[in-house]
């Protein structure tokens, strides 16, 4: 890429002329606004209007907020019946949401789990955060208390902030839900590769090798740091704003086990049931955030009867989240906030193709899965309800980013003042496109990273795949028309390189351009667990031989 850029450096990139507070983006949302400038205006004034007919109807208030995230939950698995019959299951729940509210089929993510996650909070691509890997152990960094998320935006505009699940962005203080936000969490420090696939349970039944208990001779053992002990990473935890968490459901001493990451998640769905009714209790709007852990699972000892076709484990557990759903809908109903709030249900990336044998999915319309950045590693499934205010069954093609949710959501919430405008921020208002439908989004290209690498850039239709060494012409590379090959199987580079290489060309210039006015940063970096009141003494050795282990190169 930086051969790309040699002949480059004295370029200038005009853009037009911004009020001294509005938002920054990338360069290509400023192309596209140059040619809509007059008609995303017009449209804007309608929506003021639209929003504060609903405010003045809502009690003056905004709507509350309900985002749930499925990990690891490929396109087409979720909202169809049709598909679901093909698969071998029936998600009902969420089905039931598709088709009340509206079906972005062509949402994109990140390709993994961390990354997703710090997009939609952030509203920026984790490249620019330093938080685009995803860490399964002991890391000392996280996302940095610099960043601004959602919550401290909807916060900042007087709405209360809860989340209950999967977090996965650091396991240091400053990057946990409770300092980043939420007036309450709970949530596990690390991910499911700790909680479900390399315990003991999981060793026993090989879905994992060469850890666990009980599962090898150790005579030849020297080094009794190098495999991981489950047990002895922190599991759940909980805590309120800017306060110190306390571990939970685990004693000194204590094996985590399969049924206790069953437990978790149990409890999980509890807690998001009790913040949901204790939110709504309340005189101020909520965002209430629930990220399930399940349907990423291990062994299948916690499965007692298979009630599907399909009998996967993944599947089973899905089958089981999605009820947990439709429990909490029709809680909401319940308690009368059902008209007055947006529910947003959606995957965090493809499906985890190492463990399809098992799992019980692999991928269905698009190729690859987790860790690509193939249509399959970043196309999901994700649905918008909004009663009275979205169009019911509506389906649009329109192209959006799951940072655009970040911008969107704070503008439904009267909170878009509150966005940071000294950064870069990727995601685009797509306000327009949920109230007026298809044809109304703002967003047609996006810019593909695995980790910090800039894997692949799309634009319409078109989809350019970037060679390992970077290149210094898009001709060489490959294109695909996503349109005619959804699974990036033909390319087509010499009938689009021809005329789009140049073009490709110019936009990745104009990306690395805009990244020297505003570099990529650092996460936040820190101590391990600490803030966390009550380590077991087992976590507290594994941390003096992390930190051991850490300054050796220095010795």
């Amino acid at each position: 890429m930086k051969r790309l850029l040699t002949a480059l450096a004295s370029l200038v990139i005009t853009l037009p002329a911004q009020a001294q507070d509005s938002i920054v983006h990338d360069a290509e949302y400023y192309i596209l606004q140059a040619q809509h400038a007059e008609k995303w205006a017009a449209e804007d004034e309608s929506l003021n209007a639209a929003l504060a007919e609903f405010r003045a109807q809502n009690g003056g208030k905004p709507p509350n907020i309900f985002y749930i995230l499925i990990d690891d939950i490929g396109f087409g698995d979720l909202g169809s019946e049709t598909l679901n019959a093909i698969r071998g299951y029936r998600t009902p729940a969420i089905n039931e949401i598709a088709s009340e509210g509206m079906r972005l089929a062509r949402m994109y993510t990140e390709p993994s789990c961390t990354p997703t996650r710090v997009a939609f909070m952030t509203g920026r691509q984790p490249h620019r955060n330093g938080m685009g890997n995803t860490q399964v152990e002991l890391s000392g960094y996280g996302l940095a208390d610099k960043e601004v998320t959602l919550a401290e935006v909807l916060s900042e505009a007087g709405y209360n902030t809860s989340h209950v699940g999967k977090w996965h962005m650091g396991d240091v203080q400053q990057s946990w839900p409770n300092f980043q936000g939420f007036d309450y969490a709970a949530f596990p420090i690390h991910q499911q590769g700790q909680l479900t696939i390399y315990h003991d349970d999981a060793a026993d039944e090989e879905v994992s090798i060469g850890i666990g208990s009980n599962n090898y001779d150790d005579r030849f053992t020297l080094d009794t740091w190098f495999r991981t002990d489950a047990s002895r990473l922190v599991t759940g935890v909980e805590g309120l704003r800017n306060e110190p968490v306390r571990e939970v459901d685990m004693e000194p001493g204590e094996r985590w086990t399969e049924a206790k990451y069953h437990e978790m998640n149990v409890r999980y769905q509890t807690q998001a049931m009790e913040q949901l009714r204790e939110l709504a209790a309340a005189d101020k709007p909520f965002f209430l955030q629930y990220w399930p852990l399940y349907p990423l699972t291990g062994p299948r000892t916690t499965t007692d009867t298979y009630t599907t076709p399909n009998g996967g484990n993944y599947v089973e557990k899905m089958k089981l989240v999605d009820s947990w759903i439709g429990e909490l809908m029709t809680e909401m109903e319940t308690l009368g906030v059902s008209d007055n709030t947006i529910v947003i249900v959606m995957g965090d990336n493809g499906h985890f193709t190492k463990y399809s044998s098992q799992s019980g999915y692999t991928p269905m319309i698009f190729r690859g899965g987790k860790g690509d950045t193939t249509e399959g590693g970043v196309r999901v499934d994700a649905f918008v309800r909004w009663p009275g205010v979205i169009k019911p069954s509506s389906v649009v093609g329109d192209m959006v980013h799951v940072s655009d949710l970040f911008t969107t959501l704070a503008r439904l919430g009267g909170a878009l003042d509150k966005v940071p405008t000294d950064r870069i921020i990727d995601g685009i208002d797509q306000t327009s496109l949920l109230l007026n439908g298809e044809t109304f989004g703002r967003r047609d290209y996006v810019f593909l990273y695995n980790i910090n690498k800039l894997e692949a850039v799309i634009k319409e239709q078109f989809k350019l795949s970037i060679p390992g060494g970077g290149i210094e012409n898009a001709i060489l590379a490959d294109f695909y028309d996503l349109f005619r090959d959804p699974q990036e199987r033909y390319p087509v580079s010499t009938e689009i390189g021809a005329w789009g290489s140049a073009k490709f060309v110019n936009m990745l210039q104009r990306h690395m351009m805009r990244k020297k006015k505003y570099p990529d940063e650092q996460p936040g970096f820190g101590m391990p667990y600490e803030g966390i009141e009550n380590l077991r003494p087992e976590t507290r050795a594994m941390v003096e031989e992390y930190l051991f282990m850490r300054q050796v190169p220095e010795r």
